[in-house]
C-alpha cells in the first residue's frame, strides 16, 4: 500500500469522524498524520520493515496509536477504528464531497438533518427541491450543486 493510499484512509477516517461530531482533537490528529504521510517520501511499508512501530513514531504527528493503526492497515488493508466508524456512518456519504459546492460543513448538515448517505439519495433530495431547505446555500451555490451533481451522475 502506497503512502498516498494510507493518507487517503486517514483523511476519510477524519471526515467520517467529523460527520459524526467526534472528538475534534482526535480528528485533528488523524488529519495531521495524513498530511505527514503524504509528505513522507520513504514508503511506510519500508519504514515498518526496518524498524516497526518505533520507526513510524519518528514521523511528526504520528504517535503510538496511529503508528499501530498504520501497521494494521499495511497488514490487513484496514484497521478497527476505521471499520467501526464506517459501520456507524456509510462511507458513501463522503461521495457527496465530489459535488461542487458541497463541503464538509454542508455535508454534515445533509447527513445529520436530512439523513443523506449517498449520491442517489442526494439526487432525489435535489430533484424534490430540498436544497432550498438547507441553511446557508444561496441560489448560485444551489445552481452549482445541481450542475455538478448532474455531471457526476452522467459520468457513471
Amino acid at each position: 500500500m502506497e503512502n498516498q493510499e494510507i493518507a487517503a484512509v486517514f483523511h476519510r477516517l477524519a471526515d467520517l469522524m467529523e460527520l459524526g461530531e467526534d472528538n475534534p482533537f482526535k480528528i485533528r490528529a488523524y488529519r495531521t498524520a495524513a498530511e505527514t504521510i503524504e509528505d513522507t517520501t520513504t514508503p511506510l511499508a519500508e519504514m515498518v520493515s526496518e524498524g516497526g512501530v518505533a520507526r513510524l513514531r519518528e514521523l511528526p504527528g504520528v504517535g503510538e496509536a496511529i503508528s499501530k493503526k498504520i501497521v494494521e492497515l499495511l497488514d490487513t488493508g484496514t484497521f478497527n477504528a476505521y471499520e467501526e466508524i464506517k459501520a456507524k456512518i456509510p462511507e458513501t456519504t463522503l461521495d457527496l464531497l465530489k459535488v461542487e459546492g458541497v463541503g464538509l460543513k454542508t455535508l454534515q448538515l445533509l447527513y445529520q438533518r436530512f439523513h443523506i448517505t449517498n449520491l442517489d439519495d442526494f439526487a432525489k433530495f435535489v430533484e424534490g427541491g430540498g436544497l432550498s431547505s438547507v441553511p446557508r446555500l444561496g441560489e448560485k451555490t444551489q445552481d452549482r450543486i445541481r450542475s455538478s451533481l448532474k455531471d457526476l451522475l452522467n459520468q457513471r
